[in-house]
């Protein structure tokens, strides 16, 4: 069905009660793998860490990809993220995938108190130093926005390097990720966005810059139920925030859709498997399936089962 395409789920999913995140989050990659998925990805919150779960995940989970979507690279020094993900790679064997975003200016600015400048700029130059040190082991890059210098090597001993993958949206985002990282993590980016503008912005700044033809990695809201109507509302509620936001905005009138809520796919199983076909066939080749658990446990683990037989 998929053609090797990989399937894999967002976690947190949205139905997480247990005492410990950490023991829980293990426990749900377990269950995914099992489920025949192909791979986690962990987000970032500004409570548990992205990199640090990535890293346990990974070594207690073999035979499942792992990965960040995403971390935002606002306040979070290239070095540092550097050696958080080659520790990840190591952990699981060279299964990690690093995926990184500028984040939401507001909520950058909410958290931090400030935000960067030049954006753009400021992920070029990160993107190099990510580079440069997966690639060799050493940087020595002073930028306008980024310094980074290490006085001894900055490889991880046991990490292959790691592939890096960008929340990219806009057209300056998607230059940067296509010239310099291995493919991008859109979210809210239906077909008619993949097909007519995402995929040929990244394909053709990869082709530009001599790299090979970029990743899409496409995070798309699902479950699977028989009670659509109680999914949907729920899905406007915990979507309606990105209604708002800019960067989300523009791709949601590209797409021609009022919110983003309409882009989400509820319904059984053939809903999904038709989803996941119109997505593949606009250029993806990596589906992420979010907010699985916002209609309960039992919807969730049927949307697992039913993403994991179109592997």
């Amino acid at each position: 069905m998929t053609e090797n395409a990989r399937i894999g789920v967002a976690l947190p999913a949205g139905a997480e009660s247990a005492d410990n995140i950490v023991t829980e989050t293990v426990a749900l990659a377990r269950e995914a793998r099992d489920a025949g998925l192909a791979a986690v990805w962990l987000s970032q919150r500004f409570d548990t860490d992205a990199l640090t779960l990535a890293a346990v995940v990974g070594h207690a989970v073999p035979g499942l990809q792992v990965g960040t979507s995403v971390v935002p690279v606002p306040h979070r020094h290239p070095l540092v993220v550097a050696g958080q993900a080659q520790t990840a790679q190591a952990a699981s064997a060279g299964r990690f995938v690093l995926g990184i975003g500028l984040g939401a200016p507001a909520l950058v600015t909410a958290a931090y108190g400030s935000a960067p400048q030049r954006p753009i700029a400021h992920l070029r130059e990160y993107l190099d130093v990510l580079h440069d040190v997966f690639a060799t082991g050493t940087v020595d890059h002073v930028g306008e926005t980024v310094t980074a210098r290490p006085p001894r090597s900055a490889r991880v001993v046991g990490a292959d390097p790691v592939p890096v993958l960008v929340a990219a949206m806009g057209p300056q985002a998607l230059q940067a990720a296509g010239e310099r990282a291995d493919g991008t993590l859109p979210f809210l980016a239906g077909p008619r966005t993949l097909e007519s503008y995402l995929v040929p912005r990244i394909a053709a700044a990869a082709q530009s810059a001599g790299r090979g033809a970029p990743r899409v990695v496409v995070a798309l809201a699902a479950v699977v139920t028989a009670d659509v109507d109680a999914a949907r509302a729920l899905a406007r509620e915990q979507l309606s925030f990105y209604d708002t936001i800019p960067s989300y905005r523009a791709v949601l009138d590209r797409e021609g859709v009022a919110h983003a809520a309409e882009l989400a796919v509820i319904g059984d199983e053939r809903t999904l498997a038709r989803a996941v076909r119109s997505y593949l066939d606009a250029g993806a080749t990596e589906i992420v399936l979010t907010q699985t658990g916002l209609a309960g446990d039992a919807a969730r683990v049927a949307t697992w089962r039913a993403a994991g037989a179109l592997g």
